[in-house]
Parts: structure tokens; C-alpha cells; sequence
């Protein structure tokens, strides 16, 4: 056994079990609307589903038609995802003949400009919202805003800054293993690509794909940005993560400058000309977070209060799952996690951010590819070596969570996806372009728009019970009246509110 992972031993019985059980998890989980046909809906978010501005579980995301579903903070898994059903049911209840698409890379598309951006009403914060969203469609693309995805919140009773950040660059420089074993988005609709350069092969009629691809999702074609790229952001400390982040929200960004916040007849483009609007902004695999309060800038609760939790943000939906995720991914993440924690974590680097994102890049076209390659440390490994031994790392945790649990799912867990190295075509990536292939007339979008019928018609079977539905919709209307009572008090002009809430000692703690 070697020095490091004597270490890791170390710390993890320095953890003990009543802190393993403190562990919490939440989901937030986006899909998009979609009609009878595998289109984008254009229709208002549903009423009945309540404001999209207020309701603390269900919202939109970049457009009117990308529904966001959060749950609570829970002890386990099983508890996340009933939660996240119930969501799920109260919801197509209110869809009529809509459906939930079930992947992250979207459905049929209509042209960019015809995407309708989420509507959160009159209030300023409503509006900053809104126009957030038509910047983000400037600058980035109103399609590439369509992918869906879910994020995994999680935390750890007692962890300081430092410890959230050493975890967050172990995770950087390991998230290829969650690529390969959890994407799930190796085909496209022509739609998301027309007009656009890319490298995509033709599958069937009306899709693209990678033949060896993982996820699309969190490649070139996905969420990126070569404005963010040339953001060298630091994970080595809060200090060094919150003065990266500063510098991009608050210093104009040429190409952004001269689209300007407005245009000549006083309508606006964007919140600011800088090269992040706001936090939100910011792409990556994953974030530190921290509960804000109204009102409040992401950074300013960060550096007042510190890391709450961390939100992985790589993860694809999973069309084969009801809910987009199961318990066991869920778990597989809890042992992940664990062990970007507790591994040997040496501060990052300009050139090893670079590494990361080329290893990123490769895994989300070619992680399936036999013999792949990834760097490390000045020279390659073998993506599934490495694989392999970050897995193999990971068995002690996986069995003190079963101790603490008393039971052996986290080890059935860790078992299965070691096996998946050995037999790629079970990983989901796999199992998806199978399912594609076969539906050559459909091609990606007759797979996926047949799955989410089949998963409407699995969840509508199992009805909410009376209780849970009289709650969320009595939620539904609360939400209705918060963002009224939210609309009635604004005092300030949009403008005059905007640049108030954009000033750059916002982002700073109190002195």
C-alpha cells in the first residue's frame, strides 16, 4: 500500500460513521417541454405549476420551455428521488398532451431567434432574469442554452473552506471518470447543429453523433465558452476562487462592450459588458456553493459565510431512469466525492487547467475509444488504467459507507461500475447509440421522444397521494402571490436597481 493512499486511510477513519451520516444530497434537475411531435413547446410556463420567479421547487431554466426542478436537502438518496418524483407527477398533471424530454442534448428545435427566453415577470428582479438570459443567448447561442442536465448538491458536516477546495480540485482533475461511466448524450438532432462547424458523423436521418462519445453535453458543443476559456480560475483557495471570479464580473469584456447593455431604443441586450453577467455565469463541472439571501451576490455569501456545499454539474440525464437519475449513480457520487476529499490534493496550476480541459474534451468525444489516452503529470495514461485505479481507491470508502449504512449497496455499486471498464458497451453512452440506432427513421429524436412517453405513462401509474398534491398546489398558488407582493414593493427604476445590485462592492464581505 502506498504513502497516499495510507493517507486516505487515515482520513477516512479520522471521519467516523456518525459524520458519514451527516452527508446530505440535493437535485436540481432541468427538461424541456415538448409537444406530441418531439418539438420544443412554445407555450407559457403552466400556471397551475405556478411563478416560475418564487416556487421553491419548481422554476424554469434558460427558456420558457426548460422546466428546473429542486428538491429539498436529504440524508439519503431513496429520499432525494421521492421527492424529486413527487415533483415530477404534480407536474404532469399540469402538462396536458406535454411531455418531459428525457436527455440532455435537446429535441427538434425551431430557429434561435424563435427559442422564447424565460418570462419571471414585471419586478426588477424578474427582469434581470429575463434579460440575463436574452445575454446569454447573444453571446452564447439560444440552442447550446437548451441542453438540460442535472446537478448533484452535496456536503459534509464540518468541513472548512480548504477541505470544500481540495475537494473541488481532486474533482477537476477526476470528473473524466464520472464522463465515461455516467454520460449519456452521444447523438444529436440536426436542429441543435444546423448552420454550425462541427465534427459530427451522420447517424440516420436527422441525427449526428461520436461513435465512440460519451457526452456531447460537456463537450466542444456543449456548454463552453472560448471567452471563458482564457479564465484561469483558481480553486487553490476561496481567496484565490472568489478574486478570479471578481475580475470577470466586474471588468468590461471588449466583444461584449460593443454589443452594449443597451440598444438605441433603450431596450436591453444583456446586464453588463462584462465577461460573466453575474456568478451564474461562470461554466464548470462543478462549483462551490452557498444558500443566499434575498437580494444577496453568490460571491458576497461565499466570502461572508464560506462554502456550504458543493453542486457537480457534469452530470448528463440519464434517458433510461424515470426521474433523469437513479439511487445507485447517486451513491456511485457519494463514494466520488469521498474520495476527491480525502485523496492527496496539491494546489492547481495555469497549465494544469489546461491539461484538465484538453482531458475533458477527449473524454466527451472518445471516452468509449479503445486504448484512449489522457496526461498525467507530463505524460499519458490509459483512460481506463486510470479509470481503474481511482475506482480501485475508492473500495475502502465504499465499504465504510456500508458499515455506517449496514448494508452492501455501496460495494455492489463500486463493483458494477468496475465492471463497466471491462464491458463498455453496458455503459450508458452505449446503451443510448444502441437505442438510437435502432430507430432509423426516428434517430435521436424518435428514441428519446418514445422514452418520454413510456416514462409519463410509468410515473402517471403510480398517482401523488391527495395529501402531497393539495400541498403543492396550495405551493403553486403561494408562489403566485410572493411574486406579486414582490412586483407591488419595487421602488427603484430597473436601471437605477440593476446598477445598484452590479456594483463591485456587492461582491465583497463586510468590513
Amino acid at each position: 500500500m502506498t504513502s497516499a493512499s495510507n493517507r486516505l486511510l487515515a482520513r477516512l477513519n479520522d471521519l467516523g460513521a456518525p459524520r458519514l451520516a451527516g452527508m446530505r444530497r440535493g437535485l436540481e434537475k432541468e427538461s424541456l417541454r415538448i409537444g406530441a411531435d418531439g418539438r420544443l413547446a412554445l407555450t407559457p410556463h403552466p400556471a397551475a405549476l405556478g411563478s416560475a420567479l418564487t416556487h421553491p421547487h419548481i422554476t424554469t431554466d434558460f427558456c420558457e420551455s426548460q422546466l428546473e426542478f429542486v428538491t429539498g436537502v436529504h440524508a439519503s438518496a431513496a429520499d432525494c428521488l421521492r421527492e424529486l418524483g413527487h415533483i415530477h407527477r404534480f407536474t404532469y398533471a399540469a402538462l396536458g398532451d406535454e411531455l418531459l424530454w428525457p436527455g440532455s442534448m435537446p429535441c427538434q428545435l425551431p430557429t434561435d431567434e424563435t427559442i422564447p427566453l424565460g418570462r419571471y415577470g414585471t419586478s426588477n428582479i424578474g427582469r434581470a432574469k429575463s434579460v440575463y438570459r436574452m445575454g446569454l443567448g447573444l453571446r452564447y447561442g439560444r440552442r447550446m442554452q437548451t441542453i438540460s442536465g442535472i446537478h448533484f448538491n452535496w456536503s459534509l458536516p464540518g468541513l472548512s473552506n480548504a477541505e470544500y477546495f481540495a475537494l473541488i480540485r481532486n474533482f477537476r482533475r477526476h470528473s473524466f471518470l464520472l464522463l465515461l461511466l455516467t454520460g449519456a448524450s452521444p447523438t444529436v438532432c440536426a436542429s441543435f447543429v444546423e448552420g454550425r462547424e462541427h465534427a459530427l458523423q451522420p447517424l440516420c436521418p436527422g441525427t449526428f453523433h461520436l461513435p465512440h462519445a460519451t457526452s456531447l453535453r460537456m463537450g466542444r458543443l456543449g456548454y463552453q465558452s472560448d471567452a471563458q476559456a482564457a479564465l484561469g480560475v483558481s480553486y487553490n483557495s476561496l481567496e484565490d476562487y472568489a478574486a478570479s471570479l471578481e475580475a470577470a464580473l466586474t471588468r468590461p469584456h471588449p466583444p461584449y462592450a460593443r454589443i452594449g447593455v443597451r440598444n438605441l431604443g433603450g431596450e436591453y441586450h444583456q446586464l453588463s459588458t462584462s465577461l460573466l453577467q453575474i456568478e451564474n455565469e461562470f461554466y464548470g463541472t462543478i462549483r462551490p456553493k452557498r444558500v443566499i439571501r434575498r437580494g444577496e451576490r453568490p460571491l458576497h455569501a461565499l466570502r461572508e459565510r464560506g462554502v456550504e456545499y458543493i453542486e457537480v454539474r457534469c452530470l448528463d440525464l440519464d434517458p433510461f431512469e424515470p426521474l433523469g437519475i437513479g439511487e445507485d449513480r447517486m451513491r456511485l457520487l457519494d463514494v466520488f466525492l469521498l474520495h476527491c476529499l480525502l485523496a492527496d490534493s496539491p494546489p492547481d496550476s495555469p497549465s494544469e487547467l489546461l491539461r484538465l480541459a484538453h482531458n475533458q474534451h477527449l473524454v466527451a468525444a472518445r471516452g468509449r475509444e479503445p486504448d484512449l489516452r489522457l496526461e498525467r503529470c507530463g505524460g499519458s495514461v490509459r483512460l481506463v488504467d486510470w479509470a481503474a485505479e481511482l475506482l480501485a481507491q475508492c473500495a475502502p470508502i465504499a465499504a465504510a459507507l456500508d458499515r455506517a449504512e449496514g448494508a452492501e449497496r455501496y460495494r455492489e455499486v463500486l463493483a458494477a461500475a468496475q465492471a463497466q471498464l471491462g464491458q463498455p458497451q453496458t455503459l450508458p453512452s452505449a446503451r443510448v447509440l444502441d437505442a438510437v440506432r435502432g430507430q432509423p427513421l426516428g434517430g435521436h429524436t424518435g428514441f428519446l421522444r418514445a422514452q418520454a412517453r413510456a416514462i409519463r405513462d410509468t410515473l402517471m401509474a403510480q398517482p401523488l397521494p391527495a395529501g402531497v398534491a393539495a400541498e403543492y398546489a396550495a405551493q403553486a398558488e403561494l408562489s403566485i402571490a410572493e411574486q406579486r407582493r414582490i412586483e407591488l414593493a419595487d421602488v427603484l427604476s430597473f436601471e437605477v436597481w440593476r446598477q445598484a445590485y452590479l456594483a463591485p462592492e456587492m461582491l465583497q464581505p463586510a468590513t
